[in-house]
């Protein structure tokens, strides 16, 4: 994995490992319900406790979202929400706030705007890098090489069910972090999915991972010392995208400071 100076996102987690406790990283959906509160809701994270910012650029065919993402974004893309609009909300955030922003995006929008333009003017927008969850490695050529020449972070998926190989792939191209997702159920199945996540952590470390965050239906606090525990970061999303939908930027800030929490040793 490439580590070190380059990579703002590993620099940003090394620092809340490095003082015993490990990085809370939060998404959340640009444009919904519209751009401007979407930004607001990104502000108002990290002041309340979130390390990294995971921006999701919507869009149209989400298969690999949750429900309340899936409708989160349905309704920022009624609204008018375009591409372009990512790469604003980006800049707007990075003006005001010192954690490094991540897009979260399918490949598809990328391509259509163009894979150096959109490097380009993320980079020119201040954000960090990219988590393509729908794009794996010996695919990325293209994406290789413009975040290798933009410097930009790069943030490949790795799941239980991904071999030993795909497993060494994703650690050898990724940076920032590896990000581990599990594909079991969540609803009523915490134990396990946390067993689960135990294992590919453990695995990926194996690999030579120095990063490794975990996003497996974090809702709490308690559940974010819990991933803490053995890895480096807990992404938090559904719990931080219902809060803005149910009550606003206020209740997303308390959301965030209730799961910051957990990031106490």
């Amino acid at each position: 994995m490439s580590v070190g100076s380059q990579s703002v996102v590993e620099n940003a987690i090394r620092v809340r490992t490095d003082a015993g406790s490990g990085a809370l990283v939060g998404y959340l959906p640009a444009g919904f319900p519209d751009l401007a509160t979407s930004i607001e809701a990104a502000v108002a994270l990290v002041e309340n406790g979130v390390d990294v910012l995971e921006l999701g650029l919507p869009y149209s065919d989400p298969v690999m979202d949750g429900p309340v993402i899936q409708h989160a974004t349905e309704i920022a893309l009624r609204g008018g929400f375009r591409l372009k609009h990512g790469i604003e909300a980006v800049a707007a955030i990075t003006a005001r706030v010192d954690a490094p922003v991540l897009v979260m995006t399918y490949w598809n929008p990328v391509i259509q705007f163009g894979v150096e333009r959109f490097a380009d003017e993320l980079l020119a927008a201040g954000g960090a890098g990219l988590i393509t969850p729908d794009l794996v490695p010996d695919e990325a050529k293209d994406w290789l090489a413009a975040s290798d020449r933009t410097g930009l972070d790069r943030v490949f998926l790795a799941a239980p069910s991904s071999s030993e190989a795909r497993l060494a792939q994703a650690v050898e191209k990724s940076r920032g972090f590896v990000y581990a997702v599990s594909t079991m159920g969540i609803t009523g199945a915490r134990q396990d999915v946390d067993s689960a996540a135990r294992s590919l952590v453990a695995r990926l470390r194996d690999a030579g991972a120095t990063s490794t965050c975990v996003g497996i239906g974090i809702s709490t606090g308690d559940q974010v010392r819990e991933v803490l525990s053995y890895a480096d970061g807990a992404i938090v999303g559904s719990a931080l995208v219902k809060a803005l939908a149910d009550g606003g930027v206020d209740a997303v800030a308390r959301t965030a400071a209730a799961l910051s929490a957990g990031t106490r040793p």
